[in-house]
């Protein structure tokens, strides 16, 4: 194999030296850091190792699983305290090695790769298959599961190194970075900071991703920060912004002075249709016939298609026309689909002529369950009202969707909503989202550097009960003015609405 072969399979972005250089002379002149000994896990061609000489330990160890990159970075270091060592790192415990334990500095630069896509490529780089976060329930056998080997390496050399005075210092995703973090307070280990020095991944990797340097010092004190410190790589002089946590709750920013509007949603948000066969399930709506994905004329029975909603179609405050629609093959996750046979007979055969596709889905949730099955379906997913919210935007713009025929709108599985009986109610319960009050406390609790900076998790903690506190008529029909909506809420409307949260209250008492 050659040196720089696989390198995909490998989430294998080797650190160009000067940029390695660049850090560990950030770890030398203004961390002040006088490392006892060095460890570089997945080491690659050794930048890190090369670099860091400038430390001056008294012992170096890379560890990496390719040989013909320990060859060649043993071949370029001749310098008699590195060690390279072929072995792979997931079952490999590299403290064992070092001699003099007082300051260890462990850096690098681990695979920017989720186990999915290792698998996917037929990988056998990968760590023992586990629930490594404690995941429970849905969480633990869909996508949530499926996690970064970066953030995964990071978490095991924390797990290695808690109760010693370690500093990790490692190039990762920015995502990776926060998730460590909330690792560290969750897993209650002792630390005396942690900072995030962000760069240009494009400049470096020639990737587009937002990146940075994650340095953490351990302690073998008891030790903790409720805060990360983030930074310019290229202005280290002023800290850019905070997150961390507040009253027991995670912020994306400390330092905006927002409304705390921080609380339980007593509206449950819910999320979007999963099918992971869109060539066959969505249909869209051309010359007054439905095609299919594949730009097949579909001929069926309009009993089980439903309007649909993707991510990227929230650009409306109220949408009530469709073009896109989907077939909607249960009413609950697992329930039986046979009964279709009868009921929609043309439908039962089209999506049979297509099983193929259906059998060739990939993930593990539609193992052993019933023909055609899809996920994110339940009574909630025939509400008449919904708001909905695409998961993807940096500014979410929340819509009231409805169907002019009275049929049930759907969402994709990258959109979350919230269900309502009136139309009305859902109307005032819009217009309260995309408030100024409400958006500017959303990007406080939201990263928008992330893939999908809204989700569940993010949307259940806007408490309504506290907004309604503070909002005003007058604020609502500014928001209407806003959005280029006409003017339409009212007190009455307004007042039905606070009535409608005092019920909802009740599930919380």
């Amino acid at each position: 194999m050659s040196i720089m072969s696989g390198k995909r399979e490998f989430g294998d972005y080797q650190t160009p030296v000067d940029f390695a250089e660049r850090v560990c002379n950030y770890l030398k002149n203004y961390r002040h850091i006088k490392p006892s000994a060095v460890v570089e896990p997945t080491c690659g061609l050794g930048s890190f190792l090369k670099s860091s000489l400038i430390l001056d330990a008294g012992e170096y160890y890379g560890i990496e699983i390719n040989p013909d990159y320990c060859a060649e970075c043993q071949a370029t270091i001749s310098d008699e305290r590195v060690k390279i060592i072929n072995s792979d790192f997931f079952t490999f415990v590299s403290k064992a090695l070092i001699k003099d334990k007082r300051k260890i500095l462990v850096l690098g630069n681990p695979p920017w790769v989720t186990n999915s896509t290792l698998s996917a490529l037929g990988s056998d780089n990968l760590p023992i298959k586990a629930n490594f976060k404690g995941l429970k329930g849905i969480d633990a056998i869909t996508g949530a599961s499926n996690f970064d080997i970066c953030e995964y390496i990071i978490l095991q050399l924390i797990n290695e190194y808690r109760d010693t005075d370690t500093v990790i210092s490692m190039l990762c995703k920015t995502s990776v970075a926060r998730n460590v973090f909330k690792e560290l307070k969750r897993n209650y280990v002792s630390f005396s900071s942690c900072d995030i020095l962000e760069f240009d991944a494009s400049k470096v990797f020639g990737i587009s991703a937002s990146a940075c340097v994650l340095v953490i010092q351990l302690s073998a004190a008891q030790s903790t920060s409720d805060f990360c410190n983030v930074y310019d790589f290229d202005s280290l002089e002023t800290v850019k912004s905070q997150f961390g946590y507040s009253d027991g709750q995670f912020y994306s920013n400390l330092d905006k002075d927002i409304e705390n509007f921080d609380g339980h949603c007593c509206f449950e948000w819910r999320q979007g249709v999963k099918h992971d066969c869109s060539k066959v399930m969505e249909l869209t709506l051309k010359n007054g016939m439905l095609q299919n994905g594949q730009r097949e004329t579909v001929h069926i029975e309009d009993d089980i298609v439903f309007p649909l909603i993707k991510s990227s179609m929230f650009k409306e405050p109220v949408i009530h026309n469709f073009t896109k629609f989907v077939i909607v093959t249960q009413k609950k996750a697992r329930e039986e689909t046979v009964h279709l046979e009868k009921e929609v007979p043309k439908t039962w055969e089209y999506l049979n002529d297509n099983i193929e596709l259906f059998e060739n889905r990939k993930s593990s949730i539609y193992r052993g369950a019933p023909a055609f099955s899809m996920f994110g379906v339940g009574d909630y997913s025939y509400s008449k009202y919904k708001v909905g919210v695409s998961g993807f935007y940096k500014q979410p713009l929340f819509s009231v969707l409805y169907s002019d025929d009275n049929k049930p709108v759907m969402t994709d599985d990258t959109s979350y909503f919230i269900c309502f009986d009136n139309y009305d109610m859902a109307y005032v319960a819009m217009l309260l989202l995309n408030s100024k009050k409400v958006q500017e406390f959303l990007t406080s609790i939201a990263f928008l550097d992330a893939k999908r900076p809204y989700t569940k998790k993010v949307l259940e903690r806007i408490d309504f009960e506290k907004i309604v506190e503070s909002l005003s008529l007058d604020e609502l029909t500014e928001t209407e003015q806003s959005l280029n909506l006409t003017y339409y809420v009212t007190i009455p409307m307004y007042d039905a609405f606070k009535r409608l949260l005092e019920v909802g209250q009740m599930r919380f008492a």
